[in-house]
């Protein structure tokens, strides 16, 4: 980046957004800095877009379709290039005008009055709707599969703690971090796009489930929510979030706020609060001053955030135990002595409640091929074992 500068914009132009001696100003710098590339942090309409093109001789984006370029870098998996293609796609189905300018702009229809451009135009548009029409039919496809696992992983004795948080506060680098993996984690926008989920051990849990999932961005275009609906829904199927956030960055608190509206949509969070726990991990402790520290180590001790918070660090690890306790001691939370009668052949059975329960007593049945067992677990631990 060469050059990036704040534009007032006292009324919008519909040709241009911005008025001619912005534009001016725009090309001045162009020309001084040699830019090949123009980015503007709103939304334009495709007019607008084609018209600065016109009066700046440079290729111009917006807001939109620069995430949506970088996406298009990132995406590694089947999945995520379908849900690319589907966003650009929807997104340049309105901007089909730019690419015909060459051609005659006259009223369709047959004879000499007719012109070549509006006929283009909309057979493009119908490539275009039915590309668009196969690939939500592959991404139903994927939704379905995807709560088919959903609903296997329900089944299992497994919880499933779900990373959230907004693009580069370093979930990736928290998930290699718990789990031994090497998913990739960069300085960089979106470096994940497809959600990763892989197996890690808890004190008092013997396995449970961690799910890295898509960074969320204030002002998520609309074509990439419907498009990543799949991936999200993911999130919903947790039975803890943990909420990572960069506190080391000065927009920390909007960045939450982005997040917890995205939650809202999906509808983790309501009126009511949360549906499921959710912990918040302020992460990149270690950048911050010994000031910074004391002064969100107080807000922790007086509890103002109304969530759990963890201060960590994912890059040195500091904290990490402590969150591991934290999440330990909710997925573990209001656990109660229950007592089950379990067939002695049933060695499945027998087997998972000592695995994931504290058990107190077994006692044989008189008369019966079978145990009481008195065991101590946690209310969604007897779902599971129900569900076993």
């Amino acid at each position: 980046m060469v050059d990036a500068f704040i534009v007032p914009i006292r009324a919008v132009r519909p040709g241009t957004l911005f008025g001619e001696g912005q534009v001016e100003r725009l090309a001045v710098s162009i020309a001084q800095n040699e830019a090949e590339l123009v980015i503007v942090d709103g939304s334009l309409s495709a007019i607008q877009q084609r018209n600065l093109e016109d009066k700046l001789k440079r290729k111009v984006i917006d807001r939109t379709g620069l995430i949506l370029e970088i996406f298009g870098e990132r995406a590694a998996t089947a999945e995520g290039r379908l849900q690319v293609e589907l966003a650009h796609l929807d997104y340049q189905a309105g901007r089909l005008v730019r690419s015909w300018t060459h051609l005659e702009r006259q009223r369709g229809g047959f004879g000499f009055l007719g012109g070549p451009g509006e006929t283009q135009i909309e057979a493009d548009r119908r490539m275009i709707r039915n590309r668009m029409g196969r690939l939500r039919r592959e991404l139903e496809q994927v939704r379905r599969t995807r709560g088919l696992h959903r609903e296997r992983r329900q089944r299992a004795p497994w919880p499933i703690i779900a990373l959230v948080g907004y693009t580069n506060a370093g979930k990736s680098t928290l998930f290699n971090r718990l789990t031994g993996a090497d998913v990739m984690a960069q300085d960089l926008l979106f470096a994940t796009l497809d959600p990763t989920m892989r197996a890690i051990r808890l004190p008092g849990v013997e396995k449970a489930i961690l799910s890295d999932t898509v960074g969320f961005i204030s002002d998520l275009p609309t074509q990439l929510v419907a498009a990543f609906r799949a991936t999200l829904e993911e999130v919903t199927a947790a039975d803890v979030i943990v909420h990572v956030r960069d506190i080391s960055n000065p927009a920390t608190a909007q960045q939450k706020a982005e997040v917890e509206e995205i939650l809202g949509d999906l509808g983790v969070i309501g009126e009511e609060g949360a549906s499921v726990p959710i912990i918040e991990a302020w992460n990149k402790w270690d950048l911050l001053s010994d000031e910074d520290k004391a002064l969100r180590a107080d807000i922790i001790a007086h509890g103002v955030p109304e969530n759990r918070v963890v201060p960590i660090s994912a890059m040195t690890g500091e904290g990490t135990d402590a969150l591991l306790e934290v999440l330990s001691d909710i997925l573990t939370g209001g656990a109660q002595v229950i007592e089950l009668t379990v067939p002695m052949a049933d060695g499945q059975r027998l087997a998972w409640l000592h695995a994931h329960g504290e058990v107190l007593g077994e006692q044989p049945i008189e008369g019966e091929n079978a145990l009481r067992v008195s065991v101590r677990m946690s209310p969604a631990d007897l779902g599971r074992f129900t569900r076993l």
